[in-house]
C-alpha cells in the first residue's frame, strides 16, 4: 500500500473511533490482492474498506449493495477510470473516501458525488483532471471538511459550487505544468491552505498571494526552490490573514530561509514552522535577524545541513536572536546553543531531543566561562532527550535566568555528586528530571522554590533528610524509582500529591502520613508487595479509601487493579483489597492476652480446685509412697545383717498420743492389712530392765523407727532418747531407718533450741503428716506401710489376730 493511501485510512480509522465497538470483521483490507473489481463477498459488517493498489477500473452502482454500513472507503492506485452516478446510492453513512492517484478526467462530471451528502473527507488528487472546474454536485457536500484536490489548471470560479461549504482544509497538490489565475481560490471558504508541490515545482506568486491574503493556515510542501517569490509576497502583499505559515519537506539554501524568515518576521504571521528541513550553503559569517517582531512562535524540527563546513556558531546565533515569544528546535542535532546578543524577548525555549552539552548558552574568553545573562525573560525552557551530564554545571548556567519557572531536563544522563551547591534561580515552580539516572543526593540540589517535582524513572533509594526545606512543594513525582518505604513529608510541609509507583515497595509504613497533613493524592501501584502483617495497614488504608470512610480524604490511585500480592506465593497475583490477615495473628499484644489471659484462668482455676480437693497432698503421698518402694528396692539390707532383727519398727510416741497409737497406727500396721510386727514399750518392754536398756533393745531389734511427731513428742525426755539411740542406730548401719509422722502441725520454733537433732532431722527427711480428712487415711496408711515393709527371714513368725 502507497504511503498516501496509508495516512488516508489511518486519518480515517482516527475519525471512525466511535466505531471501535463494532464487530471484528468491520475493518477489511484487500489491498495489493490484484483485483479487477470490487470484491462480491464483503461482509454485510464492512465500515472500513480498504482496495488501493488493485486493479479496478470501474465501479459500478451494485459494487458496494451489501455493505450499507460502509463508512471509510480507499480505492486509491487503481488506475481507476470512471465511477457510476449511482455507485454510492446504498452507502449514505460514507464520510471518507479516497480516489487519488487514477485516472478520473472530468472534475466537473463527479455525479457519484450527489450521493455522498455526508463526506467528510474527500481526495481526488492526483487524477488526470486538466482544470480545477468544479461540478454542481459538490455543492451537495455541505458536511465536507478535508478536500484534497489537483489539477493542471486554476481559473477564477473553479470553486463557485463550493463557496457555500466550510472547510476546515483544502489541499491542493500541484503537477508538473500548472497554470493559476490569481484570484482563483478567492471563492473557498476554509481554515487551512496545503500545497503540494511537485517535485522540481517553484512557487507561483499569484498562488501564494492569494494562499497568504485569504487563508488562516498555509503549509507548503515539497519545495526545492523559487523561495524568493515567497520572500517577495511576505514584503509586498498589502494584507496577510495568514496566522501560521508552515514550510514542510524542503531544500533550501541559508540565505533564501534567513531572508524568508526575517520577511515573515516584519508580517502578521504569527506561527512558523519547519518540518524535515534540509539547508544548504549553510554559513560562514553571521547574518542578520530581525530585531523587532510580532511572531509569536517560530519552531523548526528534523533540520539537517548539507555540509561539513561552515559556522556553527553563526547558525546559533541567528536562531537565538530571534525576537519571538517561542522558539522551537527539536529533532534536530545540534551540540551547542549560544547566547542572545542582547536581552531577549523570548518566554520559552525548546530544544528537545537534540546532541547539547553542558556548555549550553556559555563561552569561554580565555580561561574564563561566561554564562548567559540575557535569557532573564525566559520562563520555561524544555531541554529532554540531550547529552547533558553535570546537574551542578547546568545550575550554573541558569542562574541568571531569573524569570524562569518550569524546567524540564528529563531523559539525561544526569549526575550529581553533592560537593558543591546547586546555584538554580528561586523563581522556578516546575522541575522535570525524570530518567536521568539520578540519586538520592539530587534532593540537595533542587530549586528551594518548587511547587511541582517530577523524579520518576530514576535511581532514587530513599528520600533523605535535606539541608533546606521545599515549602512549596505540592507534587512529588517518585514513579519508577528503587523506594523501598514511604518518605515523610518533614521537608515537604505544603505536599498534597505523592507519586509512588513501580517502586520497591514491600510493606510502606503508613504511619508516615502523620508528616503529610496536606496529602490528598497517592500512587502505590505496582510496586512488589509481600502480603504478610506489615502490610494490613496499607490494604485497611485502600479499602478505606475505596469505601470514602475514614477522616484522611487521600486519594488512592489505581485502587485496587493496581496492588497485588508478590510474595507468599501462596496468594501471588491476589488484589490487596481480597487479602486479609487477622488482628490477632499480627498483633503479639493481642496474640499474648489471648493466650495469656484463658492460661492464666486456667491456672487459677486448676489452683483453687486442687486446694479444695487437697490435690497437693495426695501428689506429695504419692511421691513419698514411690520413694519409699525406691529406696527398699535400693538398699536391701544382707542376710547376715538382719539376723538380730526382729521387727519391722519401733515406734516412739508420747504418752498422750497413747490412744492414736493403740487405735490407729498399731491396728493398721500389724492388723489384717498391715502385716508387719511393730514394737512398742507398752508391749515389748522387758520388767526388770532400766528403761534405756529396753529403749537401745528395741531399737536394735527393729528395722526401722517410726516417731509419731506431735506438741507432746518435743517435751517428752524420754522420746528424745529413743530419737537419740535410733538416730545413732541410723549412723551405725548405714542406712535409712527413721520414719518421721507428723500427727499435728509442728512449727520449728515450737522445738527447744536444744533438740537441735529433732530439728535437723525434720529438715533432712521427708516425713508424713497425718490428714484430718477420712478420705486420705488410706493413702496414708498405704505409704507408711510401703515406708516400713520388709523381709525379715530370721524373725519369728507371730500370728496375725483376725
Amino acid at each position: 500500500m502507497k504511503l498516501s493511501s496509508v495516512a488516508f485510512l489511518a486519518a480515517a480509522l482516527l475519525a471512525g473511533l466511535q466505531m471501535c465497538a463494532s464487530s471484528p470483521d468491520s475493518i477489511v483490507n484487500r489491498s495489493s490482492m490484484n483485483l479487477s473489481s470490487v470484491p462480491t463477498d464483503l461482509p454485510p459488517t464492512t465500515e472500513y474498506l480498504d482496495l488501493s493498489c488493485n486493479h479496478i477500473h470501474r465501479l459500478h452502482k451494485e459494487d458496494f449493495r451489501n455493505v450499507s454500513l460502509l463508512r471509510v472507503l480507499n480505492v486509491s492506485w487503481n488506475g481507476l477510470e470512471l465511477i457510476d452516478a449511482e455507485t454510492f446510492l446504498d452507502t449514505p453513512h460514507l464520510t471518507h473516501l479516497d480516489l487519488s492517484h487514477n485516472m478520473l478526467k472530468n472534475l466537473s462530471g463527479q455525479q457519484y458525488l450527489l450521493h455522498t451528502g455526508n463526506l467528510a473527507v474527500l481526495n481526488l488528487a492526483w487524477n488526470k483532471f486538466l482544470n480545477m472546474t468544479m461540478g454542481a454536485e459538490f455543492s451537495f457536500l455541505i458536511k465536507l471538511e478535508n478536500l484534497t484536490v489537483g489539477a493542471q489548471n486554476m481559473h477564477v470560479g473553479d470553486f463557485r459550487n463550493l463557496a457555500e461549504v466550510k472547510l476546515q482544509s483544502l489541499a491542493l497538490s500541484l503537477e508538473q505544468e500548472h497554470d493559476y489565475e490569481a484570484g482563483s481560490l478567492m471563492d473557498v471558504q476554509a481554515q487551512s491552505l496545503h500545497i503540494y508541490f511537485s517535485k522540481g515545482k517553484t512557487m507561483l506568486n499569484d498562488l501564494i498571494a492569494d494562499a497568504l491574503s485569504h487563508f488562516p493556515n498555509v503549509e507548503m510542501k515539497n519545495l526545492t526552490g523559487g523561495y524568493n517569490n515567497l520572500t517577495k509576497q511576505l514584503s509586498e502583499v498589502a494584507e496577510i490573514r495568514s496566522t501560521r505559515l508552515s514550510l514542510n519537506n524542503i531544500q533550501i539554501d541559508w540565505k533564501d530561509l534567513t531572508q524568508c524568515v526575517n520577511a515573515a518576521l516584519r508580517t502578521p504571521i504569527a506561527y512558523m514552522n519547519s518540518n524535515e528541513a534540509a539547508i544548504t550553503k549553510p554559513p560562514i559569517f553571521e547574518t542578520e535577524v530581525s530585531e523587532t517582531s510580532t511572531m509569536e512562535s517560530f519552531t523548526v524540527s528534523r533540520a539537517v545541513v548539507k555540509s561539513f563546513f561552515f559556522s556553527q556558531e553563526a547558525v546559533y546565533n541567528f536562531f537565538i536572536n530571534m525576537p519571538v515569544k517561542h522558539l522551537t528546535v527539536v529533532e534536530t542535532s545540534i551540540i551547542h546553543m549560544t547566547c542572545p546578543k542582547k536581552q531577549s524577548p523570548t518566554l520559552e525555549l525548546d530544544f528537545s531531543n537534540c546532541a547539547l552539552s553542558d556548555s549550553i548558552f556559555s563561552r569561554l574568553e580565555g580561561q574564563k566561562t561566561i554564562e548567559c545573562e540575557t535569557l532573564s525573560n525566559l520562563t520555561k525552557l524544555s531541554l529532554p532527550k540531550n547529552n547533558l551530564k553535570n546537574l551542578h554545571l547546568l545550575s550554573k548556567r541558569l542562574k541568571y535566568m531569573v524569570s524562569l519557572q518550569q524546567l524540564d531536563l528529563s531523559i539525561n544522563s544526569l549526575v550529581y555528586d553533592g560537593s558543591s551547591e546547586c546555584l538554580w534561580p528561586p523563581t522556578i515552580r516546575f522541575m522535570n528530571i525524570s530518567s536521568g539516572g539520578l540519586t538520592d543526593s539530587v534532593f540537595n540540589c533542587l530549586p528551594k522554590g518548587l511547587e511541582i517535582l517530577d523524579l520518576q524513572n530514576n535511581q532514587i533509594s530513599v528520600v533523605p533528610p535535606i539541608i533546606f526545606k521545599l515549602k512549596n512543594l505540592v507534587s512529588l513525582n517518585l514513579n519508577a524509582n528503587r523506594l523501598r518505604d514511604l518518605p515523610t513529608c518533614d521537608n515537604f510541609p505544603m505536599l498534597t500529591e505523592i507519586l509512588l509507583k513501580s517502586n520497591s515497595l514491600h510493606a510502606p509504613s503508613m504511619t508516615k502520613f502523620k508528616s503529610c497533613p496536606r496529602l490528598k493524592i497517592l500512587d502505590a501501584s505496582h510496586n512488589p508487595f509481600t502480603c504478610t502483617c506489615p502490610l494490613r495497614d496499607l490494604i485497611r488504608f485502600g479499602i478505606n479509601a475505596e469505601n470514602n470512610k475514614g477522616h484522611t480524604g487521600v486519594k488512592l490511585l489505581n485502587w485496587p487493579h493496581g496492588y497485588y500480592c508478590i510474595y507468599p506465593e501462596n496468594v501471588r497475583d491476589s488484589l490487596l483489597n481480597s487479602f486479609w490477615i487477622s488482628e490477632i495473628s499480627c498483633d503479639p499484644r493481642v496474640l499474648a492476652a489471648t493466650i495469656l489471659v484463658p492460661a492464666v484462668v486456667l491456672i487459677i482455676t486448676v489452683f483453687f480446685l486442687c486446694q479444695h480437693l487437697d490435690v497437693p497432698w495426695y501428689i506429695s503421698m504419692m511421691w513419698q509412697w514411690t520413694r519409699a518402694k525406691h529406696r527398699a528396692r535400693m538398699h536391701q539390707l544382707r542376710p547376715e545383717e538382719l539376723t538380730s532383727v526382729e521387727f519391722h519398727a519401733f515406734v516412739s510416741y508420747s504418752q498422750h498420743d497413747v490412744d492414736w497409737v493403740k487405735n490407729y497406727l498399731i491396728p493398721n500396721l500389724e492388723g489384717p492389712a498391715g502385716g508387719l510386727r511393730i514394737c512398742h514399750h507398752e508391749k515389748n518392754f522387758v520388767p526388770g530392765k532400766s528403761i534405756i536398756e529396753n529403749i537401745i533393745s528395741c531399737v536394735e531389734k527393729s528395722r526401722r523407727s517410726v516417731f509419731v511427731l506431735s506438741a507432746h513428742f518435743v517435751k517428752s525426755e524420754w522420746c528424745h532418747y529413743e530419737l537419740y539411740f535410733a538416730s545413732h542406730q541410723r549412723m551405725s548401719v548405714g542406712s535409712d531407718s527413721l520414719v518421721l509422722v507428723l500427727l499435728e502441725p509442728l512449727p520449728q520454733y515450737l522445738i527447744p533450741s536444744k533438740y537441735y537433732q529433732l530439728k535437723a532431722m525434720m529438715n533432712r527427711h521427708t516425713y508424713l503428716e497425718w490428714p484430718q480428712d477420712r478420705a486420705k487415711h488410706r493413702l496414708f496408711w498405704a505409704n507408711l506401710r510401703a515406708a516400713l515393709q520388709a523381709d525379715l527371714p530370721n524373725a519369728p513368725v507371730t500370728e496375725v489376730s483376725e
